[in-house]
């Protein structure tokens, strides 16, 4: 489920990325697509290459209203849905020239919030018979923070603060700098932001005492062993003041499900957009006027 404060902020979000896609491929004017006959009207099939999970379908839309309104798109997948290989994603008819000129753009955005989609859905399937939940990070492409979160959403996840605005989190450096304790940096950042949740990350079990103590939302449990990782569980469920928690430095696929296992409620994972892998996607044109078939 996407929070509403991000699906407002992806939807001004997706404008501004599009029109930055098309003015960088396009510039002033496609001048290969010029070589196609002004009415040449063409139809073409996106294929998808590998197993994936589909996401950025409004993106890729958004590409071809601009372009050029009037190509139609005809799903046959759903935003969301797993795919197979060689399985036809969407069917486009309309100008030739500008479902050439649109075609990069629109498959760069596909390609690239599938691969999100598809990393996330396989880490969140190593942790789906537990209690935890995996969590975005804001380790994200500059520029496309907004949908590459609405992706991991798509795969599974749950996505965590949309940036440095709307949820707090205290770190070591912040800690220092609001007076040197953990008691301290948080009552500062109630006082400076009344009504946003605290989160505070903490190195050792001592830390994690005061954290509790300062009854903070969350704690950010940062590189701490599997044992470690247990004992915080179990000082958090003895404590009056029960908080989440959530587990994170460097976790890699294979280290998921044990880490779930410790019993936190959170796991959250850079590698989730950082590093995806795009998903081959494949377009391929078939000109009314008998023009040679080609593939993109």
């Amino acid at each position: 489920m996407i929070p509403t404060k991000l699906s407002a902020a992806i939807a001004a979000d997706r404008e501004q990325s599009v029109d930055i896609a098309l003015a960088e491929d396009i510039g002033d004017g496609d001048v290969t697509a010029a070589l196609v006959g002004v009415d040449e009207i063409a139809e073409a099939r996106v294929i998808v290459r590998e197993p994936a999970i589909i996401c950025g379908q409004p993106w890729f839309e958004l590409v071809f209203a601009k372009v050029d309104a009037k190509v139609t798109i005809t799903w046959h997948v759903e935003e969301g849905e797993h795919v197979d290989t060689d399985q036809p994603i969407c069917e486009l008819h309309g100008s030739a020239r500008s479902i050439l000129t649109a075609e990069r753009a629109a498959l760069n955005f596909l390609q690239t919030l599938s691969g999100t989609a598809t990393t996330t859905h396989h880490f969140v399937q190593e942790v789906a018979t537990t209690g935890c939940r995996l969590l975005d990070t804001r380790k994200t492409i500059p520029g496309l923070r907004t949908a590459q979160k609405y992706a991991t959403a798509i795969g599974g996840a749950v996505n965590h603060r949309i940036g440095l605005y709307d949820a707090i989190l205290i770190k070591e450096n912040h800690i220092a700098s609001a007076g040197g304790t953990i008691s301290a940096a948080v009552s500062a950042a109630r006082n400076a932001n009344p009504g946003l949740s605290v989160e505070i990350e903490v190195e050792s079990l001592d830390e994690l005492r005061d954290a509790l103590d300062a009854n903070v939302e969350r704690v950010l449990l940062d590189n701490f062993s599997h044992q470690q990782l247990r004992e915080a569980v179990a000082l958090n469920t003895a404590h009056a003041h029960r908080c989440e928690l959530e587990a994170s430095g460097g976790v890699e696929r294979d280290q998921l499900r044990a880490i779930a296992d410790t019993g936190v409620d959170y796991i959250s994972i850079g590698a989730l957009t950082k590093h995806l892998r795009a998903t081959d996607f494949s377009m391929r044109f078939r000109f009314r006027s008998a023009s040679p078939q080609s593939d993109s």
